[in-house]
């Protein structure tokens, strides 16, 4: 475990907003995924989000807000509230929470834990408690299970730990507390963060400081780090302005590329406020050679560029932005702003194609035809007869897969396999689901492991 310890804001998530607290309803911001991003900026190592919904409903669209917030930021994300089941631990981590935290009041999530750390590993698990519960004759057993203890009354961390019978202590000690600490004076901070269990501190004091603006944030650090207290380093751009070479006019041209699908999205240029701001935000910010003005990608339309990673080319002369792009790139709509096809490669060349290209053409075709229906067309037999039909055909063809598996003819699993990938197509096009969806969705997770 790094020694190095961080600040983690915390925000309470109901109905969409974010709120005051556990039992405090009032709102603190309409949009909480900017508040996150404020947070980010204001130099917080991570945050803690707690879904306070209460029903079903309120919870799903509560997993949309926290992809969200995932997407648009950088920082690392730890889910909790509303967690009873292994699928609502699959549904945070999908999201792009870096861990998910059981609320270990309940027994029922104690003994949850050690299933889905074997499910999802014990780097992913975290688990919620408060000094005053009784959880002694549970940390020998919970502690294989987890990676993280959210201590939710961090001033009463002495007593917490005071608890444990001393064959205990290391058991459930020697995993790292990140603590609530309601006291804003920054001594109370120093005790926490200085207790050597201590990774992290959040709660009410932490929100109170970064609320205080970036300065009061480097100023605790240099404090905290003056008390003998090793924080966590941000990490700065390896390049400055001054390392590229700019063209005549002074700009940088920027290749933006999409991060999930690798698709180019437009081409823009930088001046040093551009891309000091950009490093410094993680907002894509250029500079708009038309108005002759800085412009943050979205700051209009809402359709923002996050950073995922900036490159410099070999001659140092180009910028390659790989981003998350919420909406359309380009003005007139379209996602990318490369859409007018100069040449039209033969066919041949085409079907010699990556299988991510082949499935995205054959998937434009079903489009196609929905949009502009083919008499005797078997796509739009599909679309006239309604889900149903076509949920009834994917069935068909998933079992078909399943008996071509366990026959010998090695060919006969692919030809069914290309018919239920067809079929699924069809599904996806109904329900407005398209391969880029599914990419996005696949590359998440493969980088949460």
């Amino acid at each position: 475990m790094s020694t190095a310890k961080g600040i983690f804001p915390c925000i309470w998530l109901l109905n969409g907003k974010a709120v005051r607290g556990f039992d405090n309803n009032e709102i603190v911001c309409e949009d909480p995924a900017e508040l996150v991003r404020t947070y980010a900026a204001s130099g917080a190592d991570g945050v803690i989000l707690f879904d306070r919904s209460k029903t079903d409903a309120e919870h799903d669209a509560a997993i949309d807000l926290i992809r969200r917030i995932c997407e648009e930021n950088s920082i690392p994300v730890i889910g909790a509230g509303n967690i009873r089941r292994m699928e609502d631990v699959k549904k945070l981590i999908y999201a792009g929470c870096e861990l998910a935290a059981l609320n270990l009041s309940k027994e029922s999530n104690r003994m949850l834990a050690r299933e889905v750390c074997e499910r999802f590993g014990k780097e992913r698990i975290a688990g919620c408690y408060k000094s005053s519960e009784k959880l002694d004759k549970e940390w020998e057993k919970l502690s294989p299970w987890l990676a993280m203890r959210i201590l939710l009354d961090g001033e009463n961390m002495e007593l917490a730990e005071a608890e444990l019978p001393a064959g205990q202590k290391d058991a459930g000690t020697d995993i790292p507390v990140i603590a609530l600490v309601a006291d804003s004076a920054k001594d109370s901070l120093i005790s926490r963060l200085a207790a050597p269990d201590v990774t992290a501190v959040s709660g009410d004091s932490v929100n109170a400081l970064i609320g205080k603006g970036e300065d009061a944030v480097k100023a605790a650090r240099e404090q905290f780090s003056a008390s003998g207290i090793e924080m966590e380093e941000h990490k700065k751009a390896a390049f400055t302005w001054a390392d590229f070479k700019k063209g005549p006019d002074g700009l940088l041209p920027v290749v933006v590329q999409e991060d999930a699908t690798d698709q180019v999205l437009m081409v823009a240029y930088m001046n040093e406020e551009a891309y000091n701001l950009t490093v410094e935000t993680g907002k894509m910010t250029y500079y708009s050679r038309s108005r002759k003005s800085l412009w943050i990608k979205g700051e209009t339309s809402g359709h923002f560029q996050y950073v995922r990673s900036l490159f410099g080319d070999c001659d140092m002369d180009t910028l390659l932005a790989r981003v998350v792009q919420i909406g359309a790139a380009c003005h007139t709509g379209s996602h990318t702003c490369f859409f007018n096809q100069v040449t039209e490669p033969r066919m041949s060349a085409r079907r010699t194609s990556s299988a991510g290209d082949v499935l995205r053409e054959d998937y434009r075709t079903i489009i196609e035809r929905k949009e502009n229906p083919k008499e005797g067309s078997y796509t739009n037999y599909l679309f006239d007869k309604g889900l149903d039909k076509m949920l009834k055909k994917l069935g068909e063809e998933n079992t078909e897969i399943i008996i071509a598996a366990k026959n010998p003819a090695e060919n006969e699993i692919i030809y069914e396999i290309a018919d239920y990938l067809y079929h699924l197509e069809v599904v996806m096009a109904e329900k407005g689901v398209d391969w880029d969806d599914i990419t996005r969705e696949l590359v998440r997770r493969q980088k949460k492991g």
